[in-house]
């Protein structure tokens, strides 16, 4: 059980994601979404460059993510994008706020669980030379 839950979320976070970004490229080019966006959020997208650059973002963490690759990367890219999701359903359309906790709490459980992967960024004093390189 405790290494099928981290591949399981994984490829939740994957599919979300790759099937979000491939729906807000229905919205740039004026297609019918396959899943109806908001209001409220499109008001967040008023200029067209942020919205594209965003849902490449989560198509191509999607694939990395179900391909099982550069996932702590992906992770990170993620984190603002899955913040930014349960602000605004929380604040502003209450409509997926139970699918925005539950990215919350997936995404917390994958950080978690690459938690290893991270403890590099949280070094305090760095050295230039390398990971366990000090100078002389």
């Amino acid at each position: 059980m405790s290494r099928f839950l981290p591949t399981a979320a994984r490829i939740f976070l994957g599919i979300i994601f790759l099937g979000a970004g491939i729906n807000g490229y229905f919205v740039i080019f004026g297609l019918d979404p396959f899943i109806a966006t908001s209001p409220e959020a499109m008001a967040l997208f008023e200029f067209q460059y942020l919205l594209v650059f965003e849902k490449t973002l989560e198509v191509i963490c999607g694939i990395l993510l179900l391909i099982n690759r550069f996932v702590p990367l992906s992770l990170a890219v993620l984190s603002p994008i899955i913040a930014n999701i349960f602000l605004l359903h929380l604040f502003l359309d209450r409509s997926l706020l139970l699918l925005a906790i539950v990215l919350v709490l997936t995404l917390g459980y994958l950080l978690y669980q690459y938690r290893w992967n991270f403890l590099g960024i949280l070094e305090r004093k760095v050295s230039l030379d390398g990971p366990g390189k000090t100078k002389k």
